[in-house]
């Protein structure tokens, strides 16, 4: 129980000057008797009236005190587990009091305030916000934050990943938002950042070394257990958190880093500087940007490079989606370049295809020129592309030809009829018509979804679907034909007239 100071003086005025014992101070000032004892043994009084009898555990404390001299934090559990084999008898909850009595307690650190001029330092680190459901994948909502060390300017940048394309990109994104670089970036032991550690030797990530030789500035990791050392970014996220984020509402990814830029560039920046408490950060931004390194001419690369094998199928598999390729490059190792919005894939120095990145799960983006061009060349492959069209459209389609195929259906036929059907009524009604076809056992068959999908449409006073596909002989009416030659008939006929 925690009391107050004057409390605390009561309870020593009472036992020093009106001689009262522990019990009676503790009746009369409504508090537990073991509060009064602890007051008085911090105080390093002796208890009046009482004897002073030997404890059990004083025979044991020369070996509790080396014990813990050399094991600080060994638990009072295996301590006790310890005296007991030595002969101590003693309550365990008791010893365990005890025990936190004569615990060494640890000599707090006292530390420098660390300064900084501009333009010299900035501090760099990550932060979890949560997560994102887009479609069926949930993202992990991740805040890419960087800070100056002098001027406190925040960047802030939210992504869906903390992989290297990510970590470049948030770098990017600070270095042309204050149009300079700081000469040293400060890493609180990041995975993104260090590789390995080992005492004072730091082995950094190779990347993270050619993209700062390629801004010329230097990354310097901070010790290890030294908070204070990032304070200024640690700060900064809980800034964030609390300012920006909280009750925050946002439609996608794109909305949140739109407002995150408005935030630190309007509430963020007005706040005082810690550094010069009589300007706005913005301010001493202002002073701070002519002191940071300039930018390089040619922007660093900063894409995500990953070598996938292809399958049999014309699709590279990349954060869980599915991307289309030529057919022609099936069973190979290609190269997949990936920044937070769109997707390359390479063979060497060939340029296969682009794509839009998608943070979906399971999803198959789709080029349509590279699965029409496998269409035709392998005529069969219709078949179960209709039938993989089918299944995304109505997926009762699946069971339906489970059932024709039991019973030797033509497989190509019914699919043909049930691909006409769906441009004609929509993926909804059609699945809902095979669903009543199936529970009504009639045979697996398009008729009986047609007539299902016709009864569903009268149902509804829905005018009948017109059908798009014009007639063979309209579609082929400007068919060019080549002509015969005419002199062939005036040789037949002129041999007509000398025969007679």
């Amino acid at each position: 129980m925690t009391i107050g100071a004057e409390l605390e003086a009561q309870i020593l005025r009472y036992y020093r000057v009106e001689k009262w014992r522990c019990g009676a101070i503790a009746r009369q000032l409504r508090v537990h008797r073991g509060t009064v004892q602890r007051v008085l043994a911090q105080a390093g009084l002796p208890r009046i009236g009482a004897v002073q009898r030997a404890s059990q555990i004083e025979a044991y404390l020369p070996f509790i005190h080396e014990t813990l001299k050399k094991f600080p934090s060994l638990t009072a559990s295996r301590l006790y587990a310890m005296v007991y084999e030595r002969g101590y008898r003693g309550s365990h909850h008791h010893f365990r009091h005890l025990i936190s009595l004569y615990r060494p307690r640890p000599v707090p650190e006292a530390y420098l305030r660390l300064r900084t001029l501009p333009g010299e330092q900035a501090q760099v680190d990550w932060a979890s916000f949560g997560h994102l459901q887009i479609g069926r994948a949930r993202r992990p909502l991740i805040a890419f934050v960087m800070v100056l060390s002098w001027s406190r300017q925040i960047y802030l940048r939210f992504f869906l990943d903390a992989r290297m394309d990510s970590f470049l990109a948030g770098h990017a994104g600070a270095f042309e938002a204050w149009s300079g670089v700081p000469s040293v970036l400060l890493y609180d032991n990041l995975r993104s950042a260090v590789l390995e550690r080992q005492g004072d030797a730091i082995r950094f990530h190779p990347t993270v070394l050619a993209f700062a030789a390629h801004h010329r500035y230097e990354p310097r990791p901070v010790a290890v257990a030294r908070g204070n050392e990032k304070g200024r970014v640690e700060r900064a996220i809980r800034f964030v958190r609390e300012s920006f984020f909280a009750a925050r509402r946002f439609t996608d990814l794109d909305d949140l880093n739109a407002q995150a830029a408005i935030w630190c560039a309007g509430p963020a920046a007005e706040r005082p500087c810690r550094e010069e408490p009589m300007i706005t950060v913005r301010e001493a931004f202002g002073h701070e940007q002519p002191s940071l390194l300039t930018l390089p001419e040619n922007p660093y690369p900063c894409e995500l490079l990953l070598a996938v094998k292809v399958g049999k199928t014309p699709y590279v598999r990349f954060d869980l989606n599915d991307y289309t390729i030529p057919y022609t490059h099936v069973r190979r190792t290609l190269t997949v370049r990936a920044d937070p919005r769109r997707l390359r894939i390479l063979d060497g120095a060939d340029l296969l295809a682009t794509h839009k990145r998608s943070y979906d799960r399971g999803a198959q983006i789709e080029i349509a020129a590279h699965i029409d061009a496998l269409v035709a060349r392998k005529r069969e492959a219709r078949h179960h592309r209709g039938l993989d069209h089918l299944a995304r459209a109505a997926p009762a389609s699946r069971t339906l030809m489970l059932h024709a195929a039991e019973r030797g259906g033509n497989l190509g036929n019914i699919t043909t009829h049930l691909l006409r059907l769906l441009d004609r009524y929509g993926p909804a009604e059609l699945q809902a018509a095979i669903e009543e076809t199936l529970a009504s056992d009639a045979a697996p068959h398009p008729n009986p979804v047609r007539l299902a999908l016709e009864r569903r449409r009268e149902a509804r006073q829905a005018p009948p679907p017109v059908t798009l596909i014009l007639p063979e002989h309209v579609r082929n009416k400007d068919t060019l034909v080549t002509p015969h030659r005419l002199d062939i008939y005036d040789q037949l006929a002129g041999g007509a007239d000398e025969h007679a």
